[in-house]
């Protein structure tokens, strides 16, 4: 019998009934309060006169009438910069001794200030997830089993009196010493710097560990498996370790993944869905019987919500001034919002550029929906990443293909706009489905999207369908810099990337 286990799951299912989950609008109000109180004397809280706030008879609506919108170049630009110069309590107290690195290659990438008390917060995240797994009724030998956190490189770079990496990493990098008996790869793998080669080095050491659980982003992660496989010359996973049992998906929908996963295992696995961004830990799945995560509403991070709509977002996917942000208690179940938060790390009504539906209001649960600046929206077909990936799963389930991956972009030729897609397959290419297959989708999307209906009526003259093996994906991924870790492949491309990514295929299809 599992004795720690025993214990350890006891626990957690002791710290489930005592912690509920808060009232997501006190506990709204509370986090604000602090927020507004720590940062009162940095240089951004007396610009926008945070005792002034404080002192209103409704915080709340005083914050948002202060302090406008912030996007990551319009923080950069005016305050960020400075903080990465090493300058203390720019927009929080302190000096940030961290910055989260997004990926890409280096005009784009943005540096996010990961401060102490974000460290905090994510640690904090992490608890109230292991307490959602008592919903999961794991048994008690799985709270024994050793976990395995893949990401990004823990090696940060030092630059001047700083260290840089992306969010993976940096959180990895900071584990309590406790933990590490439990922490897989460990230090010395987790510090290579290059992917293939820290793969290599975690396949080669997989035999030694007793994994239970796994983290990180679902393409990344399969490829691991996928190398721990073959290296070992295994059927599945489950026959070098027998006791996985979950894995916790952050970053992207899993269920894209769902079909390659059932191939590398050896039977079922409970799957986790989580949302760690660069700006701090956001939401975490804490039931079973829901693929929804709560957002986490009394850990250091402020929500607001703006209407998705033309209204209120400009063709960049910037909220337009003036828009009205909604507080948690005035959202409604089922509408597309634009979500805007606060932080312990310093950012003020800071744009994540992720858009959210509540599926829960009274639990505060939410689904990612796709990026502001990912919808399909160039003549008013309004297509959302989650729109997307509906409508591929059900091509593909039609098609009987296995589609993981996709990009697409709005072409103007000859006059007209087209839908040009780009799907990821990992089955053999057969190119005379895509015709078949790019009318099919055509009406799958008329059916479920009435603005994309009207749009094909109008200026959306076409679409078309190019199948590509998925592993053309991830080395786009790496000839642009992003391979692992955090790195997502944009799902909607402007027409500029979107014509290099053409070259790049047909270079890698027909060199």
């Amino acid at each position: 019998m599992a004795v720690i286990g025993e214990i350890l799951k006891k626990t957690v299912e002791a710290a489930d009934k005592i912690f509920t989950n808060p009232d997501p609008q006190e506990a709204q109000k509370d986090v604000l309060e602090e927020l507004l109180s720590k940062a009162e004397e940095t240089a951004f809280g007396k610009y926008y006169q945070f005792r002034k706030i404080l002192d209103s008879d409704d915080q709340r609506k005083a914050f948002a009438a202060e302090v406008p919108f912030h996007s990551y170049d319009k923080m950069y630009d005016q305050w960020w910069h400075k903080t990465l110069d090493g300058a203390p309590d720019i927009t929080w107290p302190g000096k940030v001794d961290y910055f989260s690195v997004s990926s890409g290659t280096t005009s784009k990438k943005k540096h996010i200030p990961v401060t102490g008390d974000m460290l905090k917060s994510i640690r904090k995240a992490g608890i109230q997830q292991i307490k959602g797994a008592a919903d999961f009724d794991l048994p008690s030998w799985f709270y024994e089993k050793e976990i395995l956190m893949f990401g990004s490189s823990t090696n940060l770079k030092k630059v001047n009196d700083h260290y840089e990496g992306e969010i993976s990493g940096i959180s990895a990098s900071q584990l309590p010493l406790w933990f590490e008996g439990y922490y897989r790869p460990g230090r010395k793998i987790s510090s290579i710097d290059d992917w293939d080669q820290r793969v290599d080095a975690l396949a080669k050491e997989a035999p030694n560990w007793d994994i239970g659980s796994i983290s990180g982003i679902p393409s990344w992660i399969e490829l691991m498996l996928k190398r721990v496989i073959w290296y070992h010359n295994l059927n599945h996973i489950h026959e070098i370790w027998p006791n996985f049992l979950v894995f916790t998906s952050g970053g992207v929908a899993f269920e894209p993944y769902k079909k390659s996963f059932d191939r590398i295992t050896g039977r079922p696995i409970e799957v986790i869905d989580t949302y760690l961004t660069s700006e701090g830990y956001l939401a975490t799945q804490t039931r079973k019987d829901t693929d929804a995560m709560a957002l986490i509403t009394d850990n250091g991070i402020y929500f607001e919500f703006v209407p998705f709509n033309d209204e209120n977002v400009d063709e960049d996917g910037n909220i337009r001034p003036g828009a009205q942000a909604l507080k948690i208690e005035d959202v409604e179940k089922g509408v597309q919002y634009v979500l805007v938060i606060s932080t312990v790390a310093g950012a003020w009504r800071y744009m994540i550029g992720d858009t959210i539906v509540f599926t829960d209001k009274e639990r505060a649960e939410i689904k990612i929906t796709g990026r502001t600046k990912h919808f399909l929206n160039v003549v008013g077909s309004q297509l959302s990443v989650i729109q997307m990936n509906r409508a591929l799963d059900q091509l593909g389930k039609e098609f009987d293909l296995d589609i993981k991956e996709f990009t697409v972009a709005a072409l103007l030729e000859e006059d007209n706009y087209l839908h040009r897609w780009y799907l990821g397959v990992s089955d053999e290419i057969e190119h005379e489905k895509e015709q078949p297959m790019a009318k099919r989708l055509d009406e799958i999307l008329r059916e479920t999207n009435k603005n994309y209906n009207v749009a094909r009526n109008k200026a959306l003259r076409s679409v078309e369908v190019k199948l590509v093996p998925d592993h053309v994906f991830y080395s786009w991924a790496e000839a642009t810099n992003q391979k692992g870790g955090q790195a997502k492949v944009a799902k909607v491309m402007k027409e500029d990337d979107f014509r290099e990514w053409e070259d790049y295929v047909t270079q890698k299809i027909n060199p």
